[in-house]
């Protein structure tokens, strides 16, 4: 139980310190922590491949290419003056859609996690090797790995767009 609330407090500590950070290389490298905490968390709910593919995919993978990114865009610290000044975020229609959504996701979670495990009471059938997870994946699930593997593309060139220099 105290691996547990220590890969916990890691995990939100880290991802609360991806967001404070004005440095964008300190948030890649705190997300990476904060992988590795999930990783660890689902080492402890016995899915050794989870936290395997976590650490591979995630940590290994995808944030060493968001690192190569933000290294290689050499975006700046964050300039708070400009951004209260030209930042197309910073108007009061769009800070509103953003609370509302902010509220959204806060009354699913609740509604989500009060439902309980499904309507019917009955949990699905766990998958045991990695190969009846890679027809899982390929196969029943196959739309919505593709869907994230393009909302990944688009996350990447959404960070080059905003990191762009203005050759004015």
């Amino acid at each position: 139980m105290l691996a547990f609330y220590c890969f916990a407090a890691i995990a939100v500590t880290a991802s609360l310190l991806v967001i404070a950070q004005k440095n964008p290389i300190y948030s890649v490298l705190l997300l990476i922590a904060s992988f590795g905490a999930l990783s660890g968390l689902y080492v402890l709910l016995e899915a050794p491949f989870v936290a395997a593919i976590q650490i591979i995919v995630y940590a290994g993978a995808i944030m060493v290419l968001f690192l190569f990114v933000v290294m290689l865009l050499n975006a700046p610290h964050e300039e708070t003056d400009y951004d209260e000044r030209r930042h197309l975020f910073m108007h009061p229609g769009v800070m509103r859609f953003g609370a509302f959504l902010a509220v959204a996701l806060i009354v699913e979670l609740v509604w989500t996690l009060t439902r309980g495990a499904s309507d019917s009471g009955v949990l699905p059938e766990p998958v045991g090797s990695v190969q009846q997870i890679g027809v899982l994946l390929f196969t029943d699930y196959a739309f919505p790995f593709e869907v994230t593997s393009v909302l990944i593309l688009v996350a990447m060139v959404g960070a080059v767009v905003l990191a762009r220099r203005d050759a004015r």
